[in-house]
């Protein structure tokens, strides 16, 4: 049995998020229509990546936090609720890159939407990355799951989640069998060797290699048009390359499955997948079976969720006093 699964390499909105979720209502439409079963996006899709966090000093980010803040859609608000009735009306899996708020925070989050329309996983980035960290909160251990759907394992990272070996192999425990490595735009920085598109691709193959694992690579783009939202004296910011699209599907095996397209081109790749693949990759190698020494390593992996309190329940004679317990 074979699966059609669809990357997304694609521009989002920026900053205007009602732009974006039409956008991805559309590119959902256009992967079910060619068959797809699963769709992958990239990360912080809605309401786009945020640029200004490397293209300006931090007094200077500072009208850009308030737009982003307020473009950032919260998870049950009306905008996923769009996204979640686009999936149902196509019957296809989504798989959502967000910079998710909650009240004054944000959360580079990824959303697995089934093909009811139902929520099956809602996680966060464990730890934003560099810059990132000043904007976005993080995650914990609870949400660092592999899904059980109709198609295989599935289970999702954001960016440089995909250097952090104890993360990757957590998700190998779990026996991933399709994994989406959402990514942001790599239109920016190229001239940093570590920040760039060949790096990145190089361990979303490795993460394919290591887990023995489909790995779907969705990437944004960044236009001259989207870069007028990033200026610097008029131009926009030196760091912009513009482009920046490298969606792609890999095989257990490593293999490319997916003809790129070009690098500032939008559009959807598709690869049809079996998973029977997977046996065989992992004859050579399975890093939490016969190749793996768990006489010599273990790992433990702490899941549960966190909350900065434990909020009492108030009393009717106390009905002014709020109580509660605070977790250390």
């Amino acid at each position: 049995m074979t699966t059609r699964i669809a990357a997304v390499q694609a521009e989002p909105g920026w900053f205007d998020l009602p732009a974006t979720v039409a956008k991805t209502v559309d590119l959902i439409a256009e992967a079910a229509a060619h068959g797809a079963e699963i769709v992958a996006f990239p990360e912080t899709w809605l309401p786009g990546y945020p640029v200004f966090l490397w293209a300006y000093p931090v007094p200077e980010q500072i009208p850009h936090l308030a737009r982003y803040h307020a473009a950032s859609p919260t998870v049950d608000g009306p905008e996923i609720a769009t996204i979640r009735a686009a999936a149902a009306a196509h019957g296809i899996t989504v798989v959502l890159g967000l910079s998710e708020q909650d009240h004054g925070s944000l959360y580079m989050a990824q959303l697995i939407i089934g093909p009811t329309g139902d929520i099956i996983l809602h996680r966060r980035k464990l730890k934003p990355t560099h810059a990132e960290r000043t904007l976005f909160g993080e995650g914990d251990g609870g949400d660092l799951q592999v899904i059980e759907t109709p198609h295989g394992r599935l289970g999702a990272l954001n960016c440089w989640e995909h250097l952090q070996p104890l993360v990757k192999f957590t998700m190998y425990a779990q026996h991933e069998q399709i994994h989406v490595a959402g990514w942001p735009c790599f239109g920016i920085f190229a001239e940093h060797p570590s920040l760039g598109w060949e790096p990145s691709m190089a361990v979303s193959r490795t993460y394919a290699l290591e887990g023995g694992a489909f790995v779907v690579v969705s990437t944004q783009i960044l236009s001259e048009t989207g870069a007028q939202n990033f200026l610097v004296n008029g131009a926009p910011s030196p760091i912009v390359d513009f482009g920046g699209g490298y969606a792609r599907i890999y095989g257990p095996d490593g293999a490319l499955l997916t003809e790129p397209l070009d690098t500032h081109t939008e559009g959807l790749v598709y690869a049809d997948i079996d998973l029977s693949a997977i046996d065989i990759a992992k004859k050579f190698a399975d890093p939490v079976g016969h190749y793996s020494r768990p006489d010599v390593f273990t790992l433990t992996v702490d899941r549960t969720a966190r909350t900065p309190a434990t909020l009492g329940e108030t009393s009717t004679a106390e009905a002014d006093v709020l109580t509660y317990d605070v977790e250390i």
